[in-house]
């Protein structure tokens, strides 16, 4: 699994190792997830956690442009999470060489971005336009509500040229903020120990690895790495990568 390190400029992110504040940090940051083996970066600028201030493009893009440079100098590959197309087209134009489309490619205007750059695009399921707007998925096959989902949105990425470029994410980094964790720590088993019907479209994994300190959350990120998808969103690379060497080995 190739994994993406992640960065976050927003400063309401729950994980406070993840916040980069300026370019110094970013270098700091970046540099030790290039130790610890990461194939690339993820940088966000707008926070979608329950303490997240929504944003505009502009102030939304102003927390980004100093960090960008920083991630290009790096040589390696990096996306830009965001659902407004216009940050994503300014961080493309800036040197990011994917797009993480946070709203699912649904917000109007994302899928022409996709199309004009040709990038990798990272597509989430979303239960709900954006992450801050999102519903519970109550279904009791959740993993049809994801299939159903991805088939709709493939067909339309197919009217762009770009279905080729899509990297499927089941979408469970998000979530509605009042889901208690023992409903959600339930859902993303279900999901997880599925990924391979997600396999249907052809198409790379992406997934946002769980990064808690807790029983639980070490049960679920094992779950995913026994799963092999293509891609990770790691908050720790070191620990992912770690505990992907001690499954491999006891196999």
């Amino acid at each position: 699994m190739k994994l993406f390190g992640v960065l976050n400029a927003s400063l309401d992110s729950l994980n406070d190792d993840s916040i980069v504040r300026n370019a110094g940090d970013a270098h700091r940051r970046a540099t030790q997830m290039m130790v610890e083996g990461v194939y690339g970066f993820d940088l966000g600028g707008q926070g979608s956690t329950f303490q997240a201030r929504e944003k505009d493009a502009d102030d939304e893009w102003a927390t980004l442009a100093p960090i960008i440079p920083v991630l290009v100098d790096s040589g390696l590959p990096f996306s830009v999470d965001t659902w407004r197309p216009t940050v994503a087209r300014r961080a493309l134009e800036a040197g990011a060489t994917w797009m993480n489309a946070a709203d699912g490619l649904q917000e109007p205007g994302m899928f022409e971005v996709a199309a004009e750059f040709g990038c990798p695009v990272v597509l989430p399921f979303l239960s709900g336009p954006n992450p801050l707007q999102m519903s519970k998925v109550t279904a009791t096959d959740p993993v049809e509500v994801l299939v159903e989902f991805f088939t709709e949105m493939l067909a339309r990425a197919e009217g762009f040229g770009v279905r080729q470029n899509m990297v499927l994410d089941p979408g469970t980094g998000f979530a509605p903020h009042d889901w208690p964790w023992a409903q959600r720590y339930e859902y993303q088993k279900l999901v997880y120990t599925q990924l391979d019907r997600l396999r249907v479209f052809g198409l790379p994994l992406y997934i946002a690895l769980p990064w808690k300190e807790t029983v639980q959350h070490d049960e679920l990120l094992e779950i995913v790495i026994r799963a092999e998808p293509e891609y990770g969103r790691a908050h720790y690379p070191a620990k992912v990568n770690a505990m992907a060497t001690a499954i491999a080995r006891a196999l």
